[in-house]
């Protein structure tokens, strides 16, 4: 029988966790359905579209580094029931995303073209992909309020509210697909600038929402505020962080450059395997947003011991559950690549990739949870810095070039080979974890 302690871990895991799983894979389902509308228009609206997401993909990933750091800060006293730092946390963390919003923002608007050329040597490809990238520039202001108000929120325990936004989010984005790329309902057929708009009009949506709910739901009395803002750990946490986020998705645009100057149908294969990765780490995403509340509320509060069991139990979680979606994403491969009306070579390329993929699937998950939840739980993101530094330059990178440019192997087995970066990166995660030292309480 479940003992009480152990069943109210279970219960706030699940509390915490289903609702971000269940956010990100809609969210990622919704990608299927974007993807499939896209894929109607052809090979290169594919790859544009895939291309521009990577230049998003590095504000978003920037971004969720702040986010990570505000969920420390925010979830450590929040064990301490401390509201006036929480609060502190919150704003602080908010202006710090808008700043970054504001400089990518003038970025992917001012050069769309020049920076898609970057990933790409087809002049028309680039040249589709500058063209969303121009409209989805103005999706980075509300993603960063998106971002620190649904962390504040799952700290609080309400992970339930950010899901009910994604759900408003996603219907609205599918919905403005429809119309805007194909025409429907009178609207002219605007293709991948429909389904640009259609991204912008639904993050607006989203973060609205969740305003709305942030404001609602915030503690309304205070705490007396502990003294000055400890400004030397608050950048401790956040400079590590942010270099070791940045230089993590430098590296994915490199490697997506690879995969671009392998050609433009390795760059639409890899794209259409975006909706189904998505999908299967947003399945066990949750785990690592629970670990990184539930672990810092133990630290936060000085207990240690719970803490790193808690921990090794998250870790089981995600083995089970990633064991069990790489079984299945192996199943489907070869069914999912025929609801795209692309070329057979495309598919047959894309099958091939979701299987290496399936066959790393539980060290990427492994690693999520263990970087991105427990290891910055205690708020010395120096170690994740150093471990994702470690894998993705020294290993992946490396190994990319090599396979793709000197020995020139097929692209399934380029991404195989510097993939396994992630079995890398998770021995040294574990060697850290049973040491210990990443278990720290933050002042106030």
């Amino acid at each position: 029988m479940m003992r009480p302690k152990e069943h109210t871990f279970l219960r706030n895991v699940v509390v915490l966790a289903v609702p971000v799983a269940l956010q990100s894979m809609l969210q990622a389902s919704f990608g299927v359905v974007d993807q499939v509308m896209i894929g109607q228009l052809g090979g290169v609206e594919v790859a544009a579209v895939g291309l521009a997401g990577k230049f998003t993909g590095i504000f978003n990933v920037v971004v969720s580094a702040v986010g990570a750091v505000a969920g420390i800060m925010i979830s450590q006293y929040m064990g301490q029931k401390n509201t006036a730092e929480t609060r502190r946390s919150t704003i602080l963390n908010l202006r710090v995303c808008l700043i970054l919003a504001a400089l990518f923002t003038l970025a992917g608007a001012a050069a769309p073209k020049r920076l898609m050329g970057l990933y790409i040597d087809d002049i028309v490809t680039a040249e589709a992909a500058g063209q969303y990238l121009f409209i989805v520039s103005g999706t980075f202001f509300p993603a960063a309020g998106i971002t620190i108000l649904s962390t504040c929120l799952r700290c609080m325990e309400k992970a339930a509210l950010p899901l009910c936004a994604g759900i408003a989010s996603a219907a609205v984005n599918t919905g403005l697909n429809w119309i805007l790329i194909f025409g429907r309902l009178g609207a002219p057929a605007l293709g991948i600038t429909g389904a640009a708009l259609a991204t912008l009009i639904s993050q607006i949506v989203c973060f609205l929402v969740v305003l709305g709910m942030y404001l609602k739901c915030r503690e309304r009395t205070e705490s007396a505020p502990a003294g000055p803002f400890a400004w030397g750990q608050y950048l401790s946490m956040l400079l590590p962080l942010l270099v070791s986020e940045f230089m993590w998705i430098l590296g994915e645009n490199v490697y997506a450059g690879i995969y671009g100057h392998m050609g433009t149908d390795a760059s639409a294969a890899m794209t259409l395997t975006n909706p189904v990765q998505s999908l299967a780490l947003g399945a066990l995403c949750g785990l690592s947003q629970a670990a990184a509340i539930l672990i810092g509320k133990r630290l936060g509060d000085g207990e240690r011991e719970a803490a790193y069991k808690e921990a090794k139990k998250l870790l089981l979680y995600g083995l089970t559950g990633s064991l069990l979606l790489s079984v299945v994403i192996f199943v489907i491969s070869s069914w999912y690549v025929r609801i795209f009306r692309v070329e057979a070579g495309i598919r047959e390329l894309t099958a091939q990739i979701l299987i290496a993929y399936a066959a790393v699937m539980p060290f990427k998950v492994l690693n999520m949870i263990m970087g991105s939840g427990i290891l910055r739980s205690g708020g010395k993101t120096t170690y994740v810095m150093a471990i994702d530094l470690m894998g993705t330059w020294l290993f992946g990178v490396p190994l990319g070039l090599l396979t793709a440019f000197v020995l020139h192997w097929s692209i399934p087995v380029v991404y195989f080979t510097l993939s396994l970066e992630e079995c890398i990166r998770f021995a040294v995660s574990l060697i850290v974890f049973r040491r210990r030292g990443w278990m720290n309480q933050l002042r106030a």
